[in-house]
């Protein structure tokens, strides 16, 4: 138990939680469509057993993301989707969810839940693999216990997070940040950049230490961190700033 003192696993498990909920409100839009035609009876039914279904298979998916994380270039490849996906969230695309069809069948019901999910759920299980993937055995611990405190706050606060957003919009600008932060650490630990042994031909930035984890300098450590955070924010200042100028040509 001596992980719980450790200030990185609370870090990580912060990170985690409020990555779901940047990236849930969505999830919640759709349990709400998914649901809207029940009778009240089953509404709740739904919602409960279509959240817990989504919740197992996301789970599943992000332990299969973290064992795929040590695959040469998938971090790469993953940090740059993690900086794409933090630029949608300062500068989003203006798409709505008239396609959830909503069902007055309980099993239907939650059968779209699951499925929706699961297909929207990419940018989260990416992002929380990235942020779980230095706690080493406690990295499962991590994810299922973000996901058991956020997914509640997702379902029955959404439209309280949702307020909260558009009330404060600092709040999107650092998550969108907090993903550029983590791209830029998964980066630097690509397997390709620290494996001295394979991929010689790949430029190394640290070595690969006897627990299997990148070993890299705090300098690049953090230069990294700092610069996927401010990668994010320039460019979703950038494209918001273009749409905005648009609209306004257009209006």
């Amino acid at each position: 138990m001596e992980f719980l003192t450790a200030p990185e696993f609370w870090v990580a498990l912060g990170q985690i939680i409020i990555i779901d909920i940047l990236l849930g409100g969505d999830n919640a839009v759709v349990i709400a469509l998914a649901c809207r035609k029940l009778p009240p009876a089953q509404r709740t039914k739904g919602i409960i057993f279509g959240t817990a279904g989504a919740i197992i298979l996301r789970v599943i998916l992000i332990a299969f993301a973290m064992t795929l994380l040590n695959i040469p270039f998938l971090k790469f490849v993953g940090a740059i989707l993690l900086v794409w996906i933090g630029v949608k969230l300062l500068a989003p695309d203006e798409d709505g969810h008239g396609d959830i069809q909503g069902s007055d069948r309980l099993l239907a019901a939650i059968k779209t839940i699951i499925v929706a999910d699961l297909v929207m759920s990419v940018d989260n299980v990416i992002a929380i693999a990235g942020a779980a993937q230095n706690a080493g055995d406690h990295s499962m611990l991590l994810v299922v216990l973000g996901l058991l405190i956020s997914i509640p706050i997702i379902v029955w606060g959404s439209q309280l997070v949702i307020k909260l957003m558009e009330r404060f919009p600092l709040i999107i600008t650092l998550g969108g940040m907090l993903l550029g932060w983590i791209a830029g650490g998964m980066l630097v630990t690509d397997p390709a950049f620290v494996n001295t042994e394979k991929w010689t031909w790949m430029p190394k930035l640290g070595t690969v230490g006897a627990d299997g984890q990148a070993v890299i300098s705090d300098t690049l450590y953090w230069t990294a961190h700092v610069a996927g955070a401010l990668l994010v924010l320039a460019i979703g200042k950038l494209l918001a700033s273009r749409r905005t100028g648009g609209g306004a040509q257009h209006g």
